[in-house]
């Protein structure tokens, strides 16, 4: 069991500037296997590495979504896909997560709409493995984009769901340490504009949707007009939805 005090491990975590320090020890005190164990991932915490990763899993829609180093942790205000996707979606409907990372958007899908069924697409290893504990092996793919989706699915999807990265390139260094340095760099880096992958995905998005069926993309307030151009560029009709409770901002693009 750990040793070193609660107050001490919190101690350690608010000098290095985490703003939540005492419900971060007390998750890492819960988490430590031995004192040495809870010392170790103390000092991951201090030099920077998200908690989440300390941790194997991020909170989202109230599930705990399996993590790791190396992996996008998914963030509240990505839950808004999954606030706009649930009513849309009837048991037996198919939906696809496109830049799935861990496929936290899949997974509290499935919670939410019992018996739809999910695929998810990362290009990053070691999220397609976290995706797979998730979410289960065999509807998750490593590849670009859509590029492994199984060929059966064109005009057979209800809900295509991404967070694509859309930081634009000069603003990396922006970021929060533990984002920039911790987390890959193709699921932050959106090119130039921030928009280069939202674009693929618009342009890709209408031979998988079903008629009805609608492409849901987050993307930042700033930069919603523009994603809704992307959208209804690709054919689909466009509106911007936003969540002030969990600032969040996302395009809801619908085919005729």
């Amino acid at each position: 069991m750990p040793t070193l005090p609660l107050a001490d491990v919190a101690a350690a975590l608010r000098a290095a500037g985490c703003v939540f320090a005492e419900d971060e020890a007390r998750l890492l005190v819960g988490a430590a296997r031995s004192p040495a164990d809870l010392a170790a991932r103390v000092a991951r915490r201090v030099a920077g590495e998200p908690l989440e990763h300390l941790l194997g899993w991020a909170e989202f829609c109230g599930l705990r979504i399996a993590v790791g180093p190396g992996v996008f942790v998914p963030r509240r205000r990505t839950e808004l896909l999954v606030r706009l996707a649930t009513p849309l979606l009837r048991p037996g409907d198919v939906v696809v997560e496109l830049c799935c990372g861990a496929a936290a958007v899949a997974t509290a899908l499935v919670a939410a709409v019992p018996g739809i069924v999910p695929h998810a697409v990362d290009i990053e290893p070691a999220a397609v493995a976290c995706a797979r504990r998730n979410l289960g092996d065999g509807r998750v793919y490593g590849g670009d984009l859509d590029a492994p989706l199984p060929a059966s699915l064109q005009g057979k999807v209800a809900v295509v769901a991404v967070n694509a990265p859309y930081v634009p390139t000069n603003a990396i260094a922006l970021m929060p340490p533990e984002a920039r340095d911790h987390e890959p760099r193709v699921a932050l880096d959106g090119g130039p504009d921030g928009l280069d992958v939202q674009r693929r995905v618009a342009a890709a998005a209408p031979r998988w949707l079903a008629p009805g069926g609608s492409l849901l993309i987050e993307t930042s307030e700033r930069q919603a007009p523009s994603t809704a151009a992307a959208i209804a560029a690709a054919g689909l009709a466009p509106r911007v939805e936003r969540s002030e409770e969990l600032d969040g901002t996302a395009v809801v693009g619908v085919r005729a």
